[in-house]
């Protein structure tokens, strides 16, 4: 009995692997021409699974492409006889009559396939629709599903076929339409819907069909939260913040939340620049969340964050730096200063250093954060290196090489110790001590971070570029020093040395490098046509150096942002990457010059 019954076993195996191997060959055959070849095993493998549908109409496709359209008939007929129910068969024989100009017969054979539509067969409507879409008949594949929700009585029973039907007859509001109730009709498919509307609605005009959508279906069914939250996104996605902003408030009121909405748009916003909205959100959490919500004190820290932000990114006066400076003491004073006010203390410091030119100060504030007990190892990294900073604009060296290294050392193999050496190599270039600092580039060029080892690549370059011009280091040597001085923000005593360079070494090589240097500097300030002017004569007088594809890429930039003159930008963009294309810029200038262009980047 067990021999009977391992053997009946092994037999069904066999017959299935056989199958397998047959449905491969059919497969292959039909891929690669040979239909007499896959005609003959699909209808084979059709016949032995019972009329399988997938095998039958691949062998109906082999004969259409032999152009056997007798055979393919004769079988057709065959086929519908013998499965009446199978409403498919039609669609396929419609196709056959189609394929041999019989046009009136197709479309008495489709509409035939639609009559035969019932509603106590779903997956048949399913499957029309599906075939008809295969043939592209798009009409035919909505009247089919438009009837089977018609039977079904379910608005929303085939409304993402529908939705992606209109997709491809480009019918942008009756796509919306489908899309908003095919979301509706299953919970799991809005993300999906979300991410469908994101790629295929393009411009101001598709956003406002589906923005009069949603306002209608609120107001049509005012309780469904959805129709609001998709609001909501559709101001997120078109970066209208303000509006998304309104659209959370409401939603936060209504549903009594905890501000998570509130506080997403903030952190967007933040991060895209949009200050006031950012301020707004915070702010709002901030007045109508009781300081137990647990949002409530993150706010408190993120307008403080996003306030610094917006000054220094604009123009800003001594007494716009003096009221935040008040507002950050202020958490402090209520706060404390502590390890868990570590990041606010941080950027306080650097609020001190960097724009109040109080080094003091912001030392003397990092000094006692590193000392707290139980402070993050990272952040505690962090103070270090700013700290080591602030040393070096006062000019104590050996007080900011000792920070450099013990970051380096305690963050070996981590990106905080890349930082911390190039800052080290940075720091004996600019004390003059160039063979050490070139070793220490040549290492960095494999940092695991793009930007440093770009910035290394770039400095290793340039010292043996400029040093082998010179063994006396001399002209390299006054403009390492140029460079400490406005990194100590002494401007005016760097401009005097970049000029002496100029006007002592008038053929140097360095002559680009001083133009440059001088460009970023004015742009940090402010001074946008000044940098203009030196950014133009690096490309004009000396398109050969190696700062030229620096001050085309940085001067597009300009061009784009601060003057908003696309036409430019783009001709700078093209130039780069065209005439410089081994440049490190050539590949973020390629594809801004393609987003400026309108093109669709993902």
């Amino acid at each position: 009995m067990r021999r009977s019954i391992l053997f009946a076993l092994l037999f069904f195996c066999g017959q299935l692997l056989y199958g397998q191997q047959e449905a491969k060959l059919a497969n292959h055959y039909y891929q690669s021409g040979e239909y007499e070849k896959a005609a003959s095993y699909y209808k084979k493998l059709s016949e032995q699974n019972g009329f399988n549908e997938y095998y039958f109409n691949q062998f109906i496709q082999s004969l259409l492409a032999l152009e056997e359209y007798d055979n393919a008939e004769a079988a057709l007929d065959q086929a519908i006889n013998k499965n009446p129910k199978n409403i498919e068969l039609h669609v396929f024989f419609g196709n056959l009559c189609e394929r041999q100009g019989r046009t009136a017969e197709a479309e008495d054979q489709f509409r035939l396939a639609i009559s035969k539509l019932t509603v106590d067969n779903r997956n048949a409507i399913s499957r029309l629709g599906n075939s008809f879409t295969r043939l592209t008949k798009y009409d035919l594949a909505l009247e089919a599903f438009l009837k089977g929700e018609e039977l079904s009585n379910n608005s929303g029973a085939y409304a993402y076929n529908i939705a992606e039907l209109y997709r491809r007859k480009n019918k942008k509001p009756e796509m919306i339409k489908y899309f908003l109730a095919s979301s509706m009709a299953s919970a799991e498919r809005i993300s999906s819907v979300q991410n469908y509307f994101a790629k295929y609605l393009v411009g101001e005009e598709d956003y406002d069909h589906l923005r009069r959508a949603l306002y209608k279906k609120t107001q049509e069914d005012p309780e469904k939260l959805f129709y609001s939250e998709m609001i909501q996104w559709v101001f997120i996605h078109n970066k209208d913040y303000t509006k998304a902003l309104r659209q959370a408030k409401a939603l936060d009121l209504r549903l009594n939340e905890n501000g998570k909405r509130i506080y997403d748009i903030a952190r967007i916003a933040k991060n895209d620049k949009e200050y006031d909205t950012a301020i707004n959100a915070y702010q709002y959490i901030i007045d109508y969340k009781e300081n137990i919500n647990s949002y409530y004190l993150d706010s408190k820290k993120q307008i403080l964050d996003t306030k610094r932000r917006k000054i220094i990114a604009g123009s800003y006066t001594t007494e716009d730096l003096l009221g935040l400076k008040s507002e950050y003491n202020v958490f402090l004073n209520e706060n404390g200063r502590n390890s868990r006010s570590s990041l606010i203390l941080l950027e306080l410091a650097e609020l001190e250093a960097l724009y109040m030119d109080d080094l003091h100060s912001a030392i003397e504030i990092l000094q006692e954060l590193i000392e707290y007990p139980g402070l993050n190892n990272y952040v505690k990294a962090n103070a270090k290196l700013d700290l080591a900073d602030y040393y070096l604009m006062s000019g104590e060296v050996w007080e900011s090489t000792l920070l450099y290294s013990q970051v380096d050392k305690e963050f070996r193999e981590d990106h905080l110790g890349e930082i911390a050496r190039f800052k080290n190599a940075k720091l004996s270039y600019y004390i003059g001590d160039f063979e050490w600092a070139q070793e220490q580039f040549d290492i960095l060029k494999s940092a695991t971070s793009r930007l440093i080892s770009n910035d290394a690549i770039d400095l290793s370059v340039f010292i043996m570029d400029n040093a082998n011009l010179d063994t006396t280091y001399a002209p390299l040597a006054l403009f390492a020093e140029a460079e400490l001085l406005l990194f100590q923000n002494k401007t005016d005593r760097a401009f005097v040395k970049l000029d002496s360079i100029r006007m002592i070494y008038t053929d140097h090589t360095l002559i680009d490098d001083v133009y440059y240097l001088k460009a970023q500097r004015y742009v940090q300030d402010g001074l946008i046509d000044e940098a203009i002017n030196y950014y133009e004569q690096i490309i004009d007088q000396y398109p050969e150096e190696i700062r030229a594809d620096n001050a085309i890429y940085h001067l597009a930039e300009i061009y784009e942002s601060q003057f908003g003159d696309i036409d430019k930008a783009k001709e700078l963009y093209q130039t780069l990457f065209m005439d410089y294309s081994d440049s490190t810029y050539s590949i973020d200038a390629r594809k801004k010059f393609r987003i400026l262009r309108g093109d669709n980047i993902q």
